[in-house]
């Protein structure tokens, strides 16, 4: 009977975070659609791509076109600069809160905590590339010019 107890106590944890791990990845081929609040974790082996928007943030390309907003917990000198990077994971999943990115910054190896991973879709990811100054906004607001009472020129004598 303690034996069933301890199973049925395993299967019932093991449940709990098999249904904490899957993110829904391949619900979608568009790869856009998708909207997450933030936990998301990416298929170490579905990377293809990244590109750098500062210091502290990138945007993961995943296979199938899905783009990833990746955060971290701090700055990494060289991020910028350095041609590749790599993930440092136990699994074959790259977790915010886990896992590591790791950047050759010309001392070694720097190793940095994913603070936040969050799938885009393509009004984030374009607001995203704006925001950080790595594309021009297809148009800018000009202020409406309004009249305003009582703001006339009067000539003086």
């Amino acid at each position: 009977m303690i034996i069933f107890k301890k199973q049925l106590f395993i299967l019932i944890i093991s449940s709990g975070l098999l249904a904490c791990a899957t993110t829904g990845e391949g619900d979608d081929e568009a790869g856009y659609e998708y909207r997450s609040g933030g936990t998301d974790c990416i298929s170490e082996g579905t990377i293809r791509d990244y590109r750098v928007l500062d210091d502290a943030n990138l945007v993961v390309t995943a296979m199938g076109n899905r783009k990833y907003h990746v955060e971290l917990s701090r700055r990494a000198l060289g991020l910028r600069s350095t041609w590749q990077i790599g993930f440092a994971t136990r699994t074959s999943r790259i977790c915010p809160g886990f896992d590591d990115i790791v950047v050759s910054n010309g001392f070694g190896p720097d190793r940095i905590r994913i603070a936040s991973i969050r799938r885009l879709n393509k009004d984030e990811l374009e607001d995203l590339l704006i925001r950080y100054g790595k594309k021009e906004p297809e148009f800018e607001v000009s202020p409406a010019t309004e009249d305003v009472e009582g703001a006339e020129v009067e000539e003086l004598d």
